[in-house]
């Protein structure tokens, strides 16, 4: 199917697209919030800059969405049919660049947690599932 934009409007609508405080992040940092749980955002300091921090538990979390890290077996992560080379690339290196990430703070001694974009949409497995991270070790 032939995209209904034309790129210079494709460009626009892409660009717009934020990386931070993103609908399923707020999803996410409200339970927490109302579970009780307090935590940082965004630490530079750490490896891919976790998007919450729980310093003192040494957890993070990262909220990722489907289709820009490549969700396997997700209907969200569908690569578009225009530019397909460029999206396949882009989001191959989105995959390899966070594993690279993950892997760097479990050996600096950080429990990781991804939460996808299409797990906020079931708002009690999702707070089951942070609760089940957050109580591990603590």
């Amino acid at each position: 199917m032939p995209d209904r934009l034309a790129p210079q409007d494709r460009s626009a609508l892409m660009s717009r697209i934020r990386g931070r405080n993103t609908g399923p992040e707020m999803k996410v940092r409200r339970i927490l919030h109302r579970m009780g749980y307090r935590y940082r955002l965004h630490d530079p300091n750490l490896p891919g800059k976790p998007d919450l921090v729980f310093k003192g538990r040494k957890k993070v979390i990262f909220v990722n969405g489907c289709f820009w890290h490549g969700h396997k077996d997700c209907a969200r992560s569908k690569l578009p049919e225009t530019n397909r080379e460029f999206w396949e690339k882009k989001i191959a290196a989105n995959v390899k660049r966070d594993g690279k990430v993950y892997e760097r703070l479990r050996r600096a001694g950080w429990d990781v947690l991804v939460v996808w974009e299409c797990r906020t949409r079931d708002e009690e497995g999702l707070r089951r599932m942070l609760e089940r991270f957050l109580g591990e070790g603590s």
